[in-house]
Parts: C-alpha cells; structure tokens; sequence
C-alpha cells in the first residue's frame, strides 16, 4: 500500500501500531474492573477481595476471631488482607500490562506513562 514512500511508508505503519496499542490499552484498562485476586491474613481468616485496578470488591472475614478483647488484632488482619489484595492487584495490572508491551517488542520492564 504504501510501497515506494519510504520513510512515509515507515510512519504510517507506526501511527497503525500506535493506534493498535492505544485501543489494547483502552481494553485492558476496562479488563483490570473485572480481573479479580485475593488478599489473605491470618492464614486465611480475613480475605479480602479487589479487581485488578486495587478496588475493594469484598471482604470475608472467619466468625472466630470476633473476640472483643481482640479488637485490635481483628483490625490489624484485616488491614494486612486489604494491603495483600492490593500488592496482589498491582502485580496483576502488571502482568497483563506486560502481555500488551511483549507483542509490541517492547523490555519487560517497561513502564507505561500511566
């Protein structure tokens, strides 16, 4: 198509990928709502639920540590199983990230401005 326009050729092909990543971007950003992963505490007795955007979706917490002398325990496992949720989702988004970037031949490590 655009045979014997050299460097012209060139940036059309690169305003094509642009374009390509620019609507996988969009996607992936709207898939992050809907991937999900879990936090734990407590070996499992406070697990707490986000998408792959870091949102809290939701929060399951085992009756048995419901000790009033334990309140601050039950807030301590609590707040670790949101973190854990987090940290979980961050590495989530980037991972999917990482497939995006890998078929535009892009480093492993690149990090994308957003």
């Amino acid at each position: 198509m655009f045979k014997g326009l050299g460097q012209m050729g060139d940036m059309a092909k690169m305003m094509k990928a642009a374009k390509e990543m620019q609507e996988k971007m969009a996607q992936l950003q709207d898939d992050l709502h809907d991937i999900t992963v879990t936090g734990e505490s407590g070996a499992g007795l406070v697990k707490a639920v986000a998408s792959a955007k870091g949102e809290l979706k939701s929060l399951d917490i085992d009756p048995s540590i419901f000790d009033p002398n334990e309140k601050e325990v039950v807030e301590d496992l609590i707040l670790a199983a949101i973190k854990d949720a987090q940290a979980r989702a961050q590495e989530r988004a980037q991972q999917e990230m990482a497939k995006i970037t890998e078929g535009l031949g892009l480093p492993a490590d690149f990090k994308m401005p957003f």
